[in-house]
């Protein structure tokens, strides 16, 4: 099955270069192309994709207000959007992943980990390392002003799943999360697949931030 994916990015040799990666590999294609994020959104709205590799930093629209847009106009399909990022905008893309990013990149990746990320995402998952995201959450949570607020949703969940849930926004593996809950690491996947799917989430990632968001975890514990 091949991965349709539009690039997003202002600068024109960028986008060449993504292209020419991607088009080498026979599951993706690029289907598209936008110069900033409002570009983007018209873009998706002609053409079929499957996941947008989005820049943070553009003109018109940046690439957090897209990735909100994109994410809220389908919430639990596709596209999913891979935000790309460099070391000094970290904080953006902690917004980017509250946006309802499904994670994000370093530009200056190696080609074959920028494309092992883009069939990751396209999957369903995160390109992110729990551990790493906590890591994220911890740094910049305080500087972007997110107050914890109780999130009802939380209340669908059981006893056990909320449980999993703290695990996960704690940064641990479904392995690490077994052994400290006792259980089977294939009950601990049923357990986190019907805690996105109770919550309409789409990943580790959106767990996390609601998790912080909901005040269940704090920034630092």
């Amino acid at each position: 099955m091949t991965v349709r994916v539009v690039i997003v990015d202002d600068q024109a040799l960028v986008r060449a270069g993504f292209k020419m990666v991607l088009d080498s590999q026979p599951d993706l294609a690029v289907v598209g192309e936008a110069i900033d994020g409002a570009d983007a959104l018209r873009v998706l709205a002609r053409t079929e994709a499957d996941v947008v590799v989005m820049d943070i930093r553009m003109p018109t629209m940046d690439g957090v207000e897209a990735t909100r847009r994109i994410c809220a106009d389908r919430p639990s399909g596709p596209p999913r959007v891979l935000v790309l990022t460099t070391f000094d905008t970290e904080a953006d893309a902690f917004a980017a992943l509250r946006a309802g990013a499904s994670g994000f990149l370093l530009k200056n990746v190696p080609p074959e980990e920028l494309l092992d990320a883009i069939r990751v995402v396209a999957r369903g998952d995160s390109v992110v390392a729990p551990s790493i995201t906590r890591r994220l959450l911890d740094r910049f949570a305080g500087q972007l002003g997110v107050t914890p607020t109780a999130d009802p949703r939380l209340a669908q969940l059981t006893e056990r799943e909320r449980e999993v849930l703290l695990f996960v926004a704690q940064g641990l593996s479904n392995a690490e999360i077994a052994a400290k809950a006792h259980v089977a690491e294939a009950t601990v996947k049923t357990h986190v697949g019907r805690i996105l799917a109770k919550l309409h989430l789409r990943d580790r990632v959106q767990a996390v931030v609601l998790a912080y968001e909901s005040g269940l975890v704090t920034p630092g514990r």
